[in-house]
């Protein structure tokens, strides 16, 4: 099996080895990260300036790719140009905090995943749901138990569905199949004076989850599967169309007609 990971807290993060050291015994793992820490970049590429992909030593005494680009970036340029074959397999992570509902569309974490199934490789982004410790254990083993299943040829496979996994922090209770829950940040900005008396502002702010009523749905909502210290597993593509509404939108044609 060919695996991909990569991350979007760097190539030296403690999440991007534990899950090498976990997923080491199913296959052959290869590391494409960025060289510096790239969250919150979305799915941003580098279009303006060369990419210069260098191999460094990992702490497991292995080696990886470290690029001077965003998640996105080291995963397309991993299947395009890096690795002898494309991986049956992207995973990006551990990353260091969570990321669920809306921040999904923020994440670079999520967005490496994205840019697997972009090119059709089955995919998974996994976060660790805290910042106060670094303990990834069962996030790295919950990790080697499902790649199994998601690779081609495996129960739950799919070239275009990326599998958004949130661990919760110490042991979990079990696992939950999940949807994606609404999620906004208040009192985002801190404004702060410079010592020339300049005005800016730092980005903050706490989360405020809610839960997006569809009876149609019947699947518990991430962030409460988190808080319920379950481990949360969100199917997700990158196809954005509102499908509901092409309906309401054809019957406006005769509208526009002259």
């Amino acid at each position: 099996m060919q695996i991909l990971i990569s991350n979007d807290d760097g190539i030296r993060a403690g999440g991007l080895l534990a899950l090498k050291k976990a997923l080491n015994p199913l296959g052959e793992v290869h590391v494409v990260a960025p060289e510096q820490e790239q969250s919150s970049t979305g799915h941003g590429i580098t279009a303006h300036k060369p990419l210069r992909p260098k191999q460094v030593e990992l702490g497991d005494g292995s080696t990886g790719w470290s690029v001077n680009g965003t998640p996105a970036d080291c995963v397309k340029l991993a299947i395009e140009a890096l690795l002898p074959q494309a991986p049956d397999i992207v995973i990006s992570g551990i990353n260091r905090g969570a990321n669920l509902g809306t921040d999904v569309l923020y994440s670079g974490t999520v967005s490496a995943a994205i840019e697997g199934i972009i090119n059709g490789i089955p995919s998974v982004a996994m976060s660790l749901a805290t910042y106060e410790n670094e303990n990834y254990e069962h996030a790295a083993a919950f990790a080697a138990r499902i790649v199994p299943a998601l690779v081609p040829g495996g129960s739950a496979a799919s070239e275009f569905t990326l599998i958004n996994i949130n661990v919760p922090s110490g042991q979990p209770r079990g696992v939950k199949i999940t949807r994606l829950g609404r999620r906004r940040y208040v009192n985002v900005f801190h404004k702060r004076i410079d010592p020339r008396g300049g005005v800016y502002y730092w980005m903050a702010g706490e989360p405020e989850d809610s839960v997006p009523q569809d009876p149609a749905i019947n699947a518990d909502v991430d962030a409460e599967a988190i808080n319920n210290k379950f481990i949360s597993v969100t199917p997700l593509h990158f196809d954005l169309t509102e499908y509901r509404t092409i309906p309401k939108l054809l019957d406006l044609l005769p509208i526009f007609k002259d």
